[in-house]
């Protein structure tokens, strides 16, 4: 009984650590599209996710509007 519980639990976890390894690659691998599309996909949400920092590291800095410590207009 305990030999068979351990053989479970050897298999169960060799099984985890293929998945975490491979992840869903070979599951979900992009149906109906063709290469050039994935490579635009991937470029396009590059993009989105570095405006997105960026404007996230200018709000975290106060670069978002300017500063109020001169009374001149700034364009």
């Amino acid at each position: 009984m305990k030999n068979g519980f351990a053989m479970f639990i050897l298999v169960i976890v060799i099984l985890s650590m293929i998945v975490l390894l491979t992840g869903c690659k070979g599951f979900f691998d992009h149906p109906g599209k063709t290469a050039a599309e994935i490579h635009r996909d991937h470029v396009r949400t590059m993009k989105v996710n570095h405006k997105e920092l960026m404007s996230d590291i200018d709000r975290a800095v106060f670069l978002d509007k300017p500063s109020r410590l001169t009374e001149k207009r700034i364009p």
